[in-house]
């Protein structure tokens, strides 16, 4: 639904300000602060009270729909994981391959290789487990290991494809997709190195560890010792490497072949059941069902069922504000405030290059979605940039790289990170991931304008 320009930013101006001031004065819950955000945004931008409802329905439904099932499936993993002691082999013998100290690095690294292939809300919720376990095991904050993993996570996400993003990016610059694959690759590292800096500097300033719950959080004053670690691990009757991993690693192949084969188009026969094998709702519930048959069987029933019952109550906040999120998203793109803010920023007089990057960075801020801002800003610089001297590889890039931008309360993953991390004030939501993922975009933009000097 397309309204007067005015309009439509006075809707988004007004929402956004009301969100903001519900979330940190007041003891309304986020949930609830985002329905309402959401109903402000789009009476004030001019949408009928009935489509204003039914953004908000279909948001919240359309965003649950695609990662709902994959945070309830994955936060029981989690507890399995937890429960069999499999997350504490895997972080030893991460941790002890990597050695101390880098731990961050360690987290950033295996972000930046498994969100290539895979949806980043779904790596992120897989991964938790292991993050909690080495934040418990070594001392290492929680939110340093989270805030390095979810930057080495999103910024592959955002950047490399066959994720689905920058692949249509790709395709609507008409760049050829290997080169956009080196372009993300090399923009990805140093990005990630500037994040992960970040990221221990955060978890200096807010040490906090999880309980043995994993639900629980606590901020002690001293860490444990990477070496009292050490020695209690080697003393457990921890499963297999194999068993411990596979839960993780079963999930991560399918989805990764599921991306390849509809990347390149195939169709047809064992191809069709490899797509259904590899759906994140699938391939995370094979994960589970793999954990549940080699990691419980010490357990009686009822004690197994408790602990999956345990990790479904901790998903339940998770998937309202995820939801919630959703629901602001889609009224933000009903009202049409993202394609207004997109048309009205071609006519500005700046160098080519930023064009989409300035595009995309708006329509982020508008409506939450990475994929909807790259995606709209690739549709709309592409046919302008076509027939003038600009590397087209880093105008895709540029596009891609904008989304990056303030990740914020319209976000999904804004919520899942920080709720899974254990942080609930506004404050600190915004410390841990909406200043992270500025800093990413800052560094992608002093990068483009490097090499777009030197292509």
């Amino acid at each position: 639904m397309e309204n007067p320009g005015a309009q439509v930013i006075l809707g988004l101006i007004v929402g956004v300000i009301v969100l903001i001031l519900l979330v940190v004065k007041t003891r309304i819950h986020a949930f609830l602060a985002l329905i309402i955000a959401s109903s402000i945004t789009g009476l004030l931008g001019g949408m009928t009270p009935p489509a204003v409802a039914d953004a908000i329905t279909s948001g919240f439904g359309g965003t649950l729909g695609s990662i709902g099932i994959v945070i309830g499936f994955g936060v029981m993993l989690g507890r399995v994981l937890e429960v069999a002691g499999a997350s504490e082999r895997l972080a030893y013998t991460f941790i002890k391959w990597l050695g101390e100290k880098r731990e961050e690095w360690a987290m950033a690294l295996t972000g930046y290789i498994v969100s290539i292939p895979i949806f980043v809300d779904s790596a992120f919720v897989i991964l938790t487990p292991l993050v909690k376990s080495v934040s418990r095991k070594t001392g290492t904050s929680v939110l340093a290991l989270g805030v390095a993993l979810g930057i080495g996570l999103v910024t592959t996400h955002s950047l490399v494809p066959p994720t689905p993003g920058p692949l249509g990016v790709a395709g609507i610059f008409g760049v050829n997709v290997g080169i956009m694959i080196l372009w993300g690759l090399l923009f990805s590292i140093p990005i990630i190195i500037v994040g992960v800096l970040y990221a221990k500097w955060l978890g200096k300033k807010i040490y906090q560890l999880p309980d043995e719950d994993g639900v629980n959080w606590r901020r002690p004053e001293q860490p444990d010792t990477f070496d009292k670690y050490v020695e209690l691990q080697e003393q457990k009757d921890l499963p297999t490497l194999f068993h411990s991993s596979m839960p993780i690693l079963l999930p991560i192949i399918l989805i990764f072949a599921n991306t390849l084969i509809s990347a390149l188009e195939l169709s047809g026969g064992l191809y069709s059941y490899l797509k259904f094998l590899g759906n994140p709702v699938i391939a995370v519930g094979i994960g589970l069902l793999y954990s549940i048959i080699a990691l419980t069987r010490h357990l009686q029933r009822s004690e197994a069922l408790e602990y999956m019952e345990e990790g479904i109550k901790s998903a339940g906040i998770i998937l309202l504000v995820t939801g919630g999120g959703g629901s602001l998203g889609n009224v933000l793109r009903e009202s049409g405030a993202g394609d207004y803010i997109a048309s009205s920023i071609v006519d500005l007089s700046i160098p080519l290059i930023l064009l989409p990057f300035i595009v995309s960075s708006l329509v982020r801020l508008a409506q939450g979605s990475g994929t909807v801002a790259m995606i709209t800003a690739a549709s709309i610089t592409a046919p302008i940039l076509s027939g003038l001297d600009v590397n087209m590889g880093l105008a895709a890039i540029a596009a891609s790289a904008g989304s990056l931008v303030f990740s914020y309360f319209n976000d999904s993953f804004f919520w899942i990170l920080n709720r899974m991390l254990g942080i609930r004030e506004a404050k600190e939501q915004i410390i841990t991931w909406s200043v992270p993922t500025t800093i990413a975009w800052g560094t992608s933009l002093i990068l483009l304008l490097i090499a777009n000097v030197i292509v």
